[in-house]
């Protein structure tokens, strides 16, 4: 199966930069919401092996496909979405606006853009979205991989400032351990307030937004 199949259908139709957007980090109860979009060429000779879903990848695996896709990207960019926003706008929203700044940043600017599973996002640029993408289109792979390689180096360096969460390990996801950590510390600043109240009895808080 050809993952460039969607990039390459959209360039007979005489589109020449199409970005394909994913996210990581919706589910998570700390942390930021990642968003990454990408634009892939469609040369063989700078064709990457082994795109996928970036859950279906090994950790090695994925930080050796991030770094071939930087390299050989015509352009890429990744943004994220604080938990503040998140509190604030709630998860779909901020997910929306993290995709939105993914695509207004890449140094080309697309004229078609595909998304993962089915978010339909502000931008000028006609766009399409293609239920589990990140495993049938090269580009929503590809960042979904940038994605997932980034938040998790994110989530590495907050357990050093907010140990004992476990972050290294659960990367901010719900895990035994976590929700044993925030019952016996409580929460730190990067969690989400209106993700963990059902852990701590408090009510949620609503955070300025930081948009």
């Amino acid at each position: 199966m050809d993952l460039l199949t969607e990039e390459k259908e959209y360039f007979a139709r005489g589109f020449t930069a199409v970005a394909g957007v994913d996210e990581v980090g919706r589910g998570p109860l700390a942390g930021p919401v990642v968003c990454a979009a990408v634009i892939l060429p469609l040369e063989e000779e700078k064709r990457i092996a082994g795109i996928d879903d970036s859950k279906k990848l090994s950790a090695k695996k994925r930080e050796y496909l991030a770094a071939r896709i930087r390299e050989v990207a015509r352009a890429y960019c990744i943004a994220e979405v604080d938990e503040r926003t998140i509190d604030e706008i709630d998860i779909l929203q901020a997910t929306r606006l993290g995709m939105k700044r993914a695509v207004e940043g890449l140094s080309v600017a697309p004229d078609f853009v595909l998304t993962d599973g089915n978010m339909k996002l502000d931008i000028l640029p006609p766009q399409r979205s293609i239920v589990k993408g990140d495993a049938l289109v090269a580009s929503i792979g590809a960042a979904s991989i940038l994605a997932k390689v980034y938040r998790d180096a994110l989530m590495k360096k907050f357990a050093e400032q907010f140990p004992g969460y476990g972050f290294e390990r659960n990367a901010g996801y719900g895990t035994a351990e976590h929700i044993r950590a925030i019952k016996e510390m409580g929460i730190c600043e990067i969690h989400r307030r209106t993700f963990v109240k059902n852990f701590t009895g408090d009510p949620p808080k609503k955070a300025s937004a930081n948009i």
